[in-house]
């Protein structure tokens, strides 16, 4: 039996995603698979797009990023919400509710194999939710599935010649990534510093991939080539 925690960008749940029904249907199937072996499977899923255009339209009214983060946070849970439901009415032992908390999460991955939720408290994004609720879970792995394949040196979108990795230290990962400070509601980077840092303290293992291809989630999963980078102590 595995205990795997998975972030799931919010972005892989967006219009522009190609065949997104196919995807969400494809998730699941991934998600009944490893339910048939015994897994247990938490996911946290981000706000993207929603999150960061209510956050935008308020963001002249509202000074307080605290308070915009709460925004996000209600994407994040309308998300998770999708996902569970979805999850549910495909008959997957998923838990009745999406959690507020990572000890609630925690609490209810104890009784039902799927637990699925999002953001928590502002100040961090899903990405640290999931690395915290990996942890608190003793979870085999976190799982960072978002929109880009690899950890790369520089922003692949601006720079052409940015070298991916295929593995890197907490330390190395932490120095690509930079500061841990959350400074702005709504911006995201390839992992949540914060997050990465408590990978780090703990000795957590990171896969990072490319969410769009399913295969690569389940082979995450059961600890096969998943073609993105992993993250270890060292």
């Amino acid at each position: 039996m595995t205990t795997v925690i998975v972030a799931l960008g919010g972005s892989l749940l967006r219009p522009e995603i190609e065949e997104r029904h196919g995807w969400l249907e494809g998730l699941i199937s991934v998600i009944r698979d490893r339910v048939s072996m015994n897994d247990r499977i938490g996911i946290v899923v981000g706000g993207g797009a929603p999150a960061r255009e209510g956050i935008e339209l308020a963001r002249p009214m509202i000074t307080d990023e605290s308070h915009l983060d709460k925004i996000g946070i209600a994407a994040t849970r309308l998300n998770a919400t999708i996902v569970r439901e979805s999850l549910s009415d495909s008959g997957i032992p998923v838990s009745g509710t999406i959690p507020k908390s990572v000890d609630e999460a925690v609490l209810l991955l104890e009784t039902r194999q799927v637990v699925v939720m999002g953001g928590t408290n502002p100040g961090h994004t899903t990405d640290a939710v999931a690395i915290r609720f990996a942890i608190s879970s003793g979870a085999d792995k976190c799982i960072i599935a978002t929109n880009v394949p690899k950890v790369f040196d520089s922003d692949p979108k601006s720079n052409p010649n940015a070298i991916p990795f295929d593995s890197l230290t907490h330390s190395q990962l932490l120095e690509i990534i930079g500061s841990s400070e959350h400074t702005r509601a709504g911006s995201s980077q390839i992992v949540d510093p914060i997050g990465a840092i408590d990978a780090s303290e703990s000795g957590l293992t990171l896969n990072i991939l490319d969410g769009r291809n399913l295969d690569l989630i389940r082979q995450a999963i059961v600890g096969g080539d998943f073609q993105g980078t992993e993250v270890r102590g060292g």
